[in-house]
């Protein structure tokens, strides 16, 4: 591997694109591309920028010294850590329409988006352990799943409150509601999948 592919794969690693790392250089997108297809390389001060943006050794991107060892221990605590959310996040929607379901009152879908909240919190924090390729994976992993109980519940509580005027944690037909009851799965529905697609293409990006 030449340094023009070790500047790339450092990028494609962090997750930025072209545009994003010319920016954070003060270099135009034009230079990066050329440094990583190898038509030319970094100037000696742009070489120290590099090392310092992707905190690397200036001798990991001219001679291509090996990297530390990845944190498995830090990789491990992200993964406790975005387990852990998940399940908050799954358990905001089967709590809440329990309780709604037993009671009908306001308290079902507070408890819902404090599950909700609890859990992209520990996502959050679990986050600053995951870093690298394998952090930034661990990442995408976690929003491919967790993004349809995250918007369960906020879109099923604007539905029910514009379509039938009364709160709920889930959708609830009426006859006459069909339309909006149909809009709102398309919209659950595409969000969800747009966002799941999205991680999947970025995480075949870094690999």
């Amino acid at each position: 591997m030449n340094m023009a592919d070790r500047i790339q794969n450092l990028r494609k690693t962090k997750g930025i694109s072209q545009e994003e790392l010319a920016e954070a250089l003060g270099v135009s997108r034009q230079a990066v591309s050329k440094w990583e297809s190898g038509q030319s390389s970094p100037d000696l001060d742009k070489i120290v920028q590099l090392s310092e943006y992707f905190e690397v050794s200036t001798d990991h991107l001219l001679k291509g010294t090996e990297l530390p060892a990845k944190d498995d221990e830090g990789l491990n605590t992200a993964f406790i850590f975005n387990s852990v959310a998940t399940a908050f996040d799954l358990l905001s929607i089967v709590l809440s329409a329990f309780i709604w379901y037993e009671t009908q009152e306001a308290g079902a879908l507070i408890a819902g988006f404090i599950f909700i909240v609890f859990g992209l919190m520990l996502h959050f924090i679990g986050s600053q352990w995951a870093r690298g390729k394998a952090g930034l994976t661990l990442k995408l992993r976690f929003w491919k799943i967790n993004i349809w109980p995250v918007l369960f519940l906020p879109l099923s509580l604007v539905y029910n409150i514009l379509a039938l005027s009364w709160p709920a944690p889930y959708p609830l037909i009426a006859m006459n509601r069909l339309i909006p009851f149909a809009l709102f799965w398309i919209i659950y529905l595409g969000a969800g999948t747009a966002v799941t697609l999205g991680c999947v293409k970025k995480e075949r990006s870094i690999k």
